[in-house]
């Protein structure tokens, strides 16, 4: 029986005694039987073929996909008796010790335990003798990414300039972490992740090579949970026969892998999206009465959450999805709702799963994002609540932003910041006045330049508006164009102002609110001139000539305390309180 084994060509030798794990029993014993990985098998083949195989090979890419496998491969095809062939015939001696991984001339070497400098010394001075009854002698090196670095330039010239007798094959699933030196010098394969119907495939002609059955809901549901790994899957698979007896079922695989079937999946996503908090909460109890864990629940959620992403923007015909064609209706169904608020339910689900690794409280978590995603349904992109903002400002108070018979509930009509406050009065607020219309229905003069500017700032808001005023009224220095005086203690709101895109949005709300193009420039104020106030808009002109002429920044300059930081620290002073030097209250210096 052991020898019929053997000889099988997808198999790899059993022991002659105790149980083999399917991973290592149907382990590709040819390039024919590598799965998912084409491209590899046929440059190997093709450099066997022309007598071009390299000195060093390194493979990378994931877990489980063959890499090992792989390397095993082309050392029996360069070693078999027949070789170097790229079809070896397993069944010599070389062949079956190579498989079994018992052939004393190729080295199966484990970087992350033999990882010093010591052991990569023993391997330059094992190169230089000859194989003893093979071709080559072999040195597959998995994991290599965990040398030292020091281990890696001991390796350097040898990897190089080896013997004609030695071939190096590196093994890694991160490749980054390998020096660029050792890549210059080996031939890189990639190897990418298993398409799921292969994997669904091959588990399928396992099963039946051991003698039992399974449904094909319970394969897919298992080749879905490797992700892309063969040996994953072949793993998976060796454990839930064991637990399911002669057939394997989808049940099952959920009942021993702790997810939910996708009959609640669909169920727990139709609530959340019909805004039912009550429903989610009622299934997810249900589920984890039965034995869900959370973290599976929630990574189900994102994958299901990423079908309504899919599907919304591009159907679901030729698409990878998380759920059995018969719930595809339900789901383009449910895809129609708004993508803005999918992509959020996304941030959502990432954000409570990143969470759940440090936390006692994952029920509360999970419990929490249902009812986050089930609160949804108003949820506006910021750029078009933005707009909403600026259209409700100067809207009448009934009208709504366009596309919505309901201005949003919270969005109340206020001045923006910057904007001039109305005057209030001992019975209340005053009536605000009235705007002119845009379009230039006012010329630009001296008397109507304040109120066109209040206009300019009240369309501007925000910031850039509040640092405006800083520099007071503009004055007028040509047909259209302004001119801005900062005093001094305001140079870095001029320089706020003045960078080229808020100097450019100044000029669009000149612009609309003049009727024409106006250039706008800013300046620094004369020597002695003082900043207007910015909370009444009111200048310097009411003030007694001493105040204007007094400058609070070369005051606060001869202050010993200040004079000290600047020429020790290099300081500079970037805002002068108005009550500053003024004397203390008395009663404030006193003790309580």
């Amino acid at each position: 029986m052991a020898k019929t084994k053997a000889t099988a060509p997808d198999k790899e030798p059993a022991p002659a005694a105790g149980y083999t794990v399917l991973a290592r029993r149907y382990r590709p014993q040819t390039f024919a039987d590598l799965v998912g990985q084409g491209p590899v098998a046929r440059a190997l083949t093709n450099a066997l073929k022309g007598n071009r195989v390299a000195h060093a090979y390194l493979f990378t890419g994931a877990r489980g996909v063959g890499k090992t496998s792989t390397a095993r491969i082309l050392a029996k095809a360069l070693n078999c008796v027949r070789g170097p062939t790229p079809e070896p015939c397993g069944v010599c001696e070389i062949c079956r010790g190579i498989a079994s991984g018992e052939d004393v001339d190729v080295l199966e070497i484990d970087g992350a335990s033999n990882r010093r400098i010591d052991e990569v010394r023993d391997i330059r001075s094992n190169v230089q003798y000859k194989p003893s009854r093979s071709r080559y002698k072999i040195y597959i090196i998995d994991e290599v990414h965990m040398l030292t670095k020091e281990a890696f330039n001991a390796l350097l010239k040898t990897l190089e300039e080896p013997p004609p007798h030695v071939k190096f094959i590196f093994a890694t699933t991160e490749v980054e972490k390998v020096p660029i030196t050792i890549l210059s010098r080996c031939q890189r394969f990639d190897f990418a992740g298993i398409a799921l119907p292969r994997i669904v495939e091959r588990l399928r002609d396992i099963v039946g090579k051991e003698g039992l059955q399974a449904d094909d809901a319970a394969l897919e549901l298992v080749a879905r949970r490797a992700g892309g790994s063969m040996r994953d899957a072949q793993s998976l698979l060796d454990q839930l026969l064991a637990f399911g007896g002669d057939r394997l079922t989808a049940d099952q695989v959920h009942q021993l892998l702790g997810t939910a079937g996708d009959e609640r999946i669909v169920a727990l996503a139709e609530a959340i999206l019909n805004h039912d908090a009550k429903k989610s909460l009622d299934l997810l109890d249900e589920a984890v009465v039965g034995g869900l864990q959370l973290g599976e629940l929630v990574d189900q959620l994102m994958a299901y959450w990423r079908d309504l992403m899919v599907v919304h923007c591009g159907g679901t015909e030729g698409r990878d999805l998380s759920v059995p064609s018969r719930h595809h209706e339900a789901l383009r169904r449910q895809a129609a709702t708004s993508l803005d608020s999918v992509l959020a339910g996304l941030d959502v689900l990432s954000t409570t799963k990143a969470r759940l690794r440090g936390t006692n409280h994952g029920r509360t978590l999970v419990e929490m994002a249902l009812v986050r995603l089930s609160r949804m349904q108003d949820l506006v992109a910021l750029p078009q609540l933005a707009q909403w903002v600026a259209q409700l400002r100067n809207a009448p108070a009934n009208s709504a932003p366009p596309g919505r018979s309901v201005p949003p509930e919270g969005i109340k009509k206020k001045p923006l910041i910057g904007a001039p406050e109305a005057p209030t009065t001992g019975n209340g607020p005053a009536p605000a006045p009235a705007i002119a219309p845009t379009g230039g229905a006012l010329p630009m003069t001296p008397e109507t330049l304040p109120q066109l500017w209040g206009q300019t700032l009240a369309s501007l808001g925000g910031m850039l508006a509040a640092e405006l005023q800083k520099g007071g009224i503009p004055a007028i220095s040509g047909p259209n164009a302004l001119v801005l005086h900062f005093p001094l203690a305001y140079n870095r709101s001029k320089e706020f102002c003045e960078a080229p895109e808020r100097l450019a949005r100044v000029e669009e709300a000149l612009r609309r609110t003049l009727g024409k193009a106006c250039q706008l420039r800013l300046e620094k104020a004369p020597q002695g001139e003082v900043a207007p106030n910015a909370e009444s808009g009111e200048g310097s002109a009411g003030k007694e000539p001493a105040q204007a002429r007094r400058n609070p920044k070369e005051e606060a300059e001869k202050v010993s305390v200040v004079k000290r930081a600047i020429d020790v620290m290099g300081a500079t002073i970037q805002r002068v309180d108005d009550n500053f030097g003024a004397p203390p209250d008395a009663s404030s210096e006193q003790e309580p």
